[in-house]
C-alpha cells in the first residue's frame, strides 16, 4: 500500500464502485435498454435483448453497437435508459467521511451519462465531493477500455498519471490506465464481465471495500 501514499488524484468508476448494489440499478437500466431497442428498431423484446447483449460484448457498450449499426441518437438513448428510480439507494455516510478526508482531487469516469452520475451520487449523499465528471459524451461516445477517452480525461483535468489511481469494478477497463502510468485498483466482484482479465498484471491492487481502501490511503497520508 505504501506506493499509494503520494497519490494526488483518484479516478472512480461510478456503477459498481461508488455503490455495490449493481443489480438493483442496472437491472432497471438493462430493462429500459431492451425497451428502447425494441421500440426503436421495431423488433420484439427477445430480439432486442439479444442485440443488447451482442453489442455490449462486441463493442463494450450496447450504445456503441447501436450507433455503429443503426445510427441511434446517443443522447436520446442515454436519457431514456437512465430514467430510473434510485430511491432505494441510501446515503453512504462512511464513504462520505473517507472522501472528505482525502486530500487528493477526485473524479468520476463513466461509460454512462453525467446525469446518471449526478443521480447516483446525490442519492449516496456525495454529489458535492468530486472535482469533475468525465462521461461517455465527453469521450465522444468511445467507451472504456479504449485509450483515447482516457487520454482526453487526462488532458481535460490536467492529470499526471504517475500521481493518479484509477478504481474500477470491470478489470479490463484498467489496462489503458496502467499503460499510461496510473496505479490501478480492481474492486473485487463475481460478475462475469467484471472479473474477466482480473488475473492480468495491469492490476496493481485488488480490494473488497472502497471505503476501507480510502481509509487506508488517508492513514498512509497522515503518517
Amino acid at each position: 500500500m505504501k506506493e499509494f501514499k503520494n497519490i494526488k488524484k483518484i479516478i472512480f468508476d461510478c456503477d459498481g464502485v461508488l455503490y455495490k448494489d449493481l443489480d438493483s440499478v442496472f437491472g432497471q437500466v438493462s430493462k429500459r435498454m431492451g425497451e428502447y431497442i425494441s421500440k426503436k428498431l421495431n423488433v420484439d423484446l427477445k430480439e432486442a435483448k439479444e442485440l443488447q447483449r451482442a453489442y455490449f460484448h462486441q463493442y463494450n457498450t450496447s450504445l456503441n453497437g447501436l450507433m455503429i449499426h443503426h445510427k441511434i441518437n446517443p443522447n436520446e438513448f442515454l436519457k431514456y435508459v437512465h430514467d430510473i428510480n434510485l430511491d432505494f439507494l441510501e446515503k453512504d455516510e462512511v464513504l462520505r467521511e473517507e472522501l472528505l478526508n482525502l486530500d487528493s482531487k477526485k473524479f468520476v469516469y463513466t461509460n454512462g451519462s453525467r446525469e446518471h452520475v449526478n443521480n447516483i451520487t446525490k442519492h449516496l449523499g456525495i454529489d458535492d465531493l468530486f472535482d469533475g465528471i468525465f462521461d461517455i459524451v465527453d469521450g465522444q461516445f468511445f467507451p472504456k477500455p479504449q485509450i483515447e477517452p482516457l487520454k482526453n480525461l487526462i488532458k481535460k483535468f490536467e492529470i499526471t498519471p504517475e500521481e493518479t489511481v484509477f478504481i474500477e469494478d470491470i478489470a479490463k477497463n484498467l489496462e489503458p490506465a496502467k499503460k499510461l502510468g496510473m496505479k490501478t485498483v480492481w474492486l473485487i466482484n463475481n460478475e462475469y464481465w467484471g472479473k474477466k482479465d482480473s488475473d492480468k498484471d495491469f492490476i496493481d491492487l485488488k480490494i473488497n471495500n472502497l471505503s476501507s481502501f480510502l481509509k487506508e490511503i488517508n492513514i498512509l497520508k497522515a503518517a
